[in-house]
């Protein structure tokens, strides 16, 4: 047999780490499309006075581009509340895995995509105000049975008031 003797599978990383990961990538392909050897190049007049003060120059320049990067990325998570939405969208994906039946998709009619999405919760609607409808059906009911005994005993009353009466006079 073939079960749970093997390695644990790894987790896949979550998108919080992708999405980190995809921006250090960024970085390091940015660094590497603006090598040393292009500035060089570009300042070719002052590389050949002093060249380095040129590499100094190009080293402030790269630390200072990717450090600025990183701020704007993290204030663009910060302010959108990434690492909390990308954490809740790893766990809804998680939770998706053990569903059985496919995800609801658009059909295109928009017709039909309303009623297939409206009618369920209208038929639960329903079922509901059934319920509720049985139930005040019952409520009255009863109120009209202790009502109808309330009329009995008051006549039952009456009766006996007036007998009482007769007997006395």
């Amino acid at each position: 047999a073939g079960g749970g003797g093997g390695p644990p599978v790894p987790a896949a990383p979550g998108r919080a780490q992708v999405f980190t990961t995809v921006v250090d990538t960024f970085l390091e392909k940015l660094a590497a499309a603006g090598s040393y050897q292009r500035f060089a190049n570009c300042y070719r007049c002052f590389y050949k006075l002093q060249p380095e003060m040129t590499r100094s120059i190009y080293d402030q320049f790269i630390s200072q581009l990717q450090s600025s990067i990183k701020e704007e990325i993290q204030e663009v998570k910060d302010e959108g509340n990434l690492e909390v939405l990308f954490n809740s969208l790893d766990k809804i994906v998680e939770e998706a895995k053990n569903q059985e039946e496919p995800a609801w998709r658009p059909s295109g009619i928009p017709e039909e995509d309303v009623r297939s999405a409206m009618v369920p919760y209208l038929l639960k609607h329903r079922s509901y105000l059934r319920k509720v409808l049985k139930e005040k059906e019952e409520e009255n009911r009863k109120v009209a049975e202790s009502v109808l005994a309330g009329r009995d005993r008051i006549a039952e009353l009456q009766q006996l008031i007036q007998a009482r009466k007769h007997a006395w006079q």
